[in-house]
């Protein structure tokens, strides 16, 4: 039977594999930061936004989606590389957290009639990464495989 910590290895490394996937095209390709952004918020407007979110959306994302995009590109990127490399693996995951939060909220929405169960059932693609973030945050998600590790020696090595 494999010890916990790595099965929280395994999962830490996966969704930082596929933060990176998702950053890639943002970072290294136009399409996202110099307009896609805008139209994927526009659908979202569109096909289901939770009602708190669309003046939100509306007010504030709209107007700044250029800078925004930047920062969901390069934050997507920031995620990825610290699961990964497992550094500053609670800080990063406590921002994925509320980076899924606001992905869910905004895309998410079953509509007002929906059954309570749909709610979740709607929500799967970002609250299972949701969910798997806050693990990530209360658990110690770093003392396997982590550069902090090999970087820094712990405390018990230096007695």
């Amino acid at each position: 039977m494999l010890h916990s910590g790595v099965n929280m290895l395994e999962l830490r490394v996966a969704i930082g594999v596929l933060f990176l996937i998702f950053a890639e095209y943002k970072v290294l390709s136009t399409q996202f930061t110099l307009g896609g952004m805008e139209i994927w918020v526009h659908r979202f407007l569109q096909e289901g936004a939770y009602p708190f979110m669309v003046p939100t959306l509306r007010n504030f994302v709209l107007p700044h989606a250029r800078v925004l995009a930047f920062l969901v590109a390069y934050g997507e990127l920031a995620i990825g590389l610290s699961l990964l490399l497992g550094i500053m693996v609670r800080p990063a995951s406590a921002c994925g957290f509320v980076y899924m939060l606001s992905l869910l909220f905004s895309s998410n929405y079953p509509g007002p009639h929906a059954a309570f169960w749909q709610y979740f059932g709607a929500s799967l693609d970002h609250s299972v990464l949701a969910l798997c973030f806050a693990a990530f945050a209360f658990a110690n998600p770093d003392e396997i495989l982590s550069v902090h590790r090999w970087v820094k020696p712990s405390s018990r090595n230096e007695r």
